[in-house]
């Protein structure tokens, strides 16, 4: 199970390419570094109380948690400027209550054997690209590495964002396909 942020909470917005999504920024962290949860349904957080009651509100579509935030994708038809305080409020209580915002179990799962192709990958992904898609309320993650194409997972403000496809053809295969010409073709999501 993972810490309790402290009882005074500190709570900012940020907004980010997806105009459906926003980026609740706390004075602390929620979740353990590169670690981060997708829910993008409400029967996907039955470990995650508070994204639970955040999916009891009729206009949240998706909710992500990473490092020091929260990004809350809402429908469509739905203005910030009538939710967000609605959100925000909602959040900040949770976090001052000192409940979890997350129950977890260990794992002792064994590392799967790496190329070095792979260690490459994942290093540009850490160093290059996943900092500034968190930046961006979002998170990447790799999958996997066959036959010259690398798929990744996008999350949070990533998912459904209209600029998250350009983002990934036109910026991260790019950086790919430059810094690896030989083993990399292709970047794709998963």
């Amino acid at each position: 199970m993972l810490q309790a942020v402290p009882k005074h909470v500190h709570l900012y917005l940020e907004s980010n390419p997806n105009p459906n999504s926003l980026k609740f920024v706390v004075n602390d962290m929620l979740v353990p570094d590169g670690m981060s949860f997708d829910f993008p349904n409400v029967e996907s957080t039955s470990h995650a109380p508070l994204a639970q009651e955040l999916f009891q509100y009729p206009f949240v579509d998706r909710v992500f948690y990473m490092s020091n935030f929260i990004t809350v994708t809402k429908k469509e038809d739905v203005e910030w400027l009538k939710v967000q305080s609605t959100i925000k409020e909602h959040i900040k209580r949770f976090l001052e209550s000192g409940r979890f915002i997350i129950e977890m179990n260990e794992t002792d799962a064994p590392a799967e054997e790496e190329t070095e192709t792979v260690k490459k990958i994942k290093t540009i992904l850490e160093e290059y690209i996943r900092p500034a898609v968190e930046q961006d309320g979002g998170a990447i993650t790799y999958h996997s590495f066959t036959d010259g194409v690398v798929k990744v997972r996008l999350q949070g403000s990533c998912s459904g964002c209209p600029s998250s496809m350009i983002t990934l053809k036109a910026g991260i295969e790019n950086l790919f396909t430059r810094m690896m010409p030989e083993e990399v073709k292709a970047v794709e999501a998963f």
